[in-house]
């Protein structure tokens, strides 16, 4: 079966944990309903983006995995009869914590897990303070749905990654997010800003013959302690064919969830005519393997 329904979850989220997990799930359930085989959430569905702070206390946000989140999850991919992507803040051992998202398979048994490889350290977005760069490499997870290529936001900006996935065989490209703009900045600036990402990931689709699935989160969050202007999150989930063409794009502001189809068969049809993997000169590319060429 080359059509594969996804279902896409964009929401706010509030500082009850509770209260986001009941969301979550009933937004599970409801792609479910409307068909979905596959369902995908947002970057740290569980909670509000802690990261525009650093602060000690927050890291009892952590679970272990397997954990009480894990067993969450792994019961509402069951009930529904859906595989799941989430992510979860993991507690892996005193002191040492990821960015991790978790796939699920259908009968509710764990199909695969990805750390976050690239971690920002911006203001706002403070995530070196909380997240250990992932040790697990650029590995697609296998699943009854295909093979996913699971990277988390801020890896959405390197074409390594996206590549790395694609030669380990993944069939759709997945970003799970949570990205968007200082209130401060000016229209301009958020409208290039938006740009910047969209493109980035249309163009991971493009290079490598991928739909590629965004899921962001909307809504703005304050910063807790005033010290910063918070986040607007601006939402614009989408997803995209292996040409980069839009199938389908959410809003900026409003919580929406979509099934949107893909057909997985397009990567054979687009790679026979732009077969980017063919004519790649991997006997050129050694120095990719350094930081900077001085």
């Amino acid at each position: 079966m080359s059509k594969l329904k996804v279902g896409i979850i964009q929401q706010k989220r509030s500082g009850n944990k509770d209260e986001n997990t009941q969301n979550s799930l009933a937004a599970i359930k409801k792609c479910a309903e409307m068909g979905a085989e596959l369902v995908v959430l947002q970057e740290l569905h569980a909670s509000l983006y802690f990261c525009q702070i650093e602060d000690v206390d927050l890291f009892d946000l952590a679970e272990p995995i397997p954990g009480k989140d894990t067993e969450i999850f792994a019961a509402a991919a069951k009930e529904n009869n859906v595989v799941l992507v989430t992510s979860l803040f993991e507690k892996r051992a005193a002191g040492l914590y990821h960015n991790t998202a978790v796939v699920f398979e259908k009968d509710g048994s764990m199909a695969g897990k990805y750390r976050k490889m690239h971690i920002p350290d911006d203001p706002g977005f403070y995530e070196k303070f909380y997240f250990t760069p992932g040790d697990m490499g650029f590995e697609p997870i296998n699943t009854s749905v295909g093979r996913l290529g699971l990277l988390v936001c801020w890896d959405q900006w390197y074409p390594e990654g996206a590549r790395l996935m694609a030669l380990g065989g993944a069939e759709m490209l997945i970003y799970p997010t949570a990205i968007g703009w200082d209130p401060a900045d000016t229209d301009d600036e958020k409208a290039r800003q938006l740009d910047a990402w969209i493109i980035s990931q249309r163009g991971h689709a493009v290079a490598n013959g991928l739909p590629v699935i965004s899921v962001n989160r909307t809504g703005f969050e304050p910063d807790v302690t005033g010290m910063g202007n918070g986040i607007e999150f601006w939402g614009n989930s989408f997803v995209a064919g292996p040409q980069g063409e839009f199938i389908k794009q959410l809003s900026a502001h409003d919580e929406q969830i979509e099934v949107v189809e893909i057909d997985r068969k397009r990567t054979e049809d687009v790679r026979r005519i732009w077969p980017f993997l063919r004519d790649r000169r991997i006997d050129a590319y050694n120095d990719l393997l350094k930081r900077y060429r001085d």
